[in-house]
């Protein structure tokens, strides 16, 4: 007699997969078509904003030369456009559970959104740090602290809510942690030494290398280093296998003749860019209109073709057949380093990525989100404006086919 469960085969579902698309948090479920997930602390910080200026409209009002802005010395602006910028998401400890950092023009807070955006709650705000590339491991949250002069550490933020740390020190450029599965408490993450000239003045970055932190012992070791690329957003499993992406480094100080050139011959006509819109300002203050609309669509298109990653300005490439154009080179790619082994190669143009419990891998090219299946499978799950990063999300949900 054969068991009642023979035939049957069980298969484990795609988790939840939330991302940055333009700014915004999205979620993609497996079956369902992305959603986006509106940031309840956002709003709050918008209507007071709001209310703000409604409190305060007397010293924008009126229209003689010598009243309202003018007087005070600021144009009148729109409260509900304040800058509110979601700067890095991570999984969550809990299923259906991911965290966020959201920044605006004077503060900074980290969020919890729970049961797969329906409940939020806020983890940590402060309104002089700012706060990139999150990542929570058994309540503990690792990220990267900027500082000024193109320097940043590692931050934890610990379970107890004692605060924020800096872990890592230096003329250097510490960012994207990672915390490594197990009981210790580990993390991996890129490090950039800052090039400075003889007065001190920033001069560049050098090639990222990966680093690994033992929180507790306070040891720190190189993993992996290339002077000819950098190495980007490290993950490390169990079983000391490590992920991370490879671009080729380059300073940012190439001179091109070409380009010389050209700079040359465009000078007058971007100083009369310059004062036309030095004109325009003095046109939207008295009047509250701009000098000419032309452009305004061209403008929109090209905020929507570039951002910037990892330093780089990232733009679309011009594919004008192709549905998920590649917003990086293929030049980036995901590599896999195992214990006594050669990097190997899983994907090129790979922009972000994240590891699935099963050991298979979501990235993204910055316009299409794929799924890599260990058998080396690739299937694309979607495709979005300006994906700047995926995280996989967990989830104790299992399902029989």
């Amino acid at each position: 007699m054969m068991p009642a469960c023979a035939g049957i085969k069980q298969t484990v579902s795609l988790p939840p997969i939330a991302y940055l698309a333009g700014g915004k948090i999205r979620l993609k479920l497996e079956g369902e078509s992305p959603r986006t997930i509106e940031s309840q602390y956002g709003n709050t910080i918008r209507e007071r904003s709001v209310k703000a200026q409604q409190r305060h409209s007397w010293k924008t009002e009126g229209s003689s030369f010598l009243s309202g802005s003018v007087l005070w010395g600021k144009a009148a602006s729109d409260p509900s456009a304040v800058r509110i910028t979601t700067t890095s998401l991570c999984r969550g400890t809990a299923a259906g559970q991911f965290l966020y950092a959201l920044e605006t023009d004077h503060s900074c807070g980290l969020l919890a959104v729970d049961n797969l955006g329906s409940e939020e709650h806020r983890v940590w705000s402060n309104n002089t740090q700012r706060l990139r590339h999150i990542s929570t491991h058994q309540g503990h949250v690792a990220c990267s602290v900027e500082h000024k002069f193109g320097t940043a550490s590692i931050g934890l933020i610990l379970a107890d809510g004692s605060g924020l740390s800096e872990v890592t020190e230096g003329d250097s450029l510490d960012t994207a942690p990672r915390w490594v599965p197990g009981e210790k408490r580990q993390i991996v993450f890129q490090s950039a030494g800052v090039g400075r000239d003889r007065d001190g003045n920033y001069g560049g970055l050098g090639p990222f290398a990966i680093q690994k932190l033992d929180l507790d012992s306070g040891e720190m070791n190189t993993l992996v280093e290339d002077a000819a690329c950098d190495l980007l957003v490290p993950q490390m499993t169990a079983d000391g296998t490590l992920y991370y992406i490879q671009r080729p480094y380059a300073t940012g100080r190439e001179l091109s003749f070409l380009h010389f050139v050209k700079d040359f011959f465009l000078f007058p006509f971007r100083l009369l860019f310059a004062i036309f819109q030095y004109l325009n300002f003095f046109s939207m203050i008295y009047t509250g209109k701009k000098l000419t609309r032309a452009g305004s669509a061209k403008a929109r298109e090209m905020d929507m073709k570039q951002m910037m990653i990892w330093g780089n300005m990232v733009r679309a490439t011009n594919q004008p057949h192709t549905e998920a154009p590649d917003l990086v080179p293929k030049s980036w790619k995901l590599m896999r380093k195992r214990e006594r082994e050669d990097p190997q190669e899983l994907a090129g143009s790979v922009l972000s990525y994240d590891l699935c419990p099963d050991g298979s891998i979501v990235y993204t090219n910055g316009s299409a989100i794929f799924h890599l299946t260990g058998d080396g499978k690739t299937t694309r799950l979607l495709t979005d404006d300006l994906i700047e990063q995926v995280a996989v999300l967990e989830t104790p949900l299992q399902r029989n086919t």
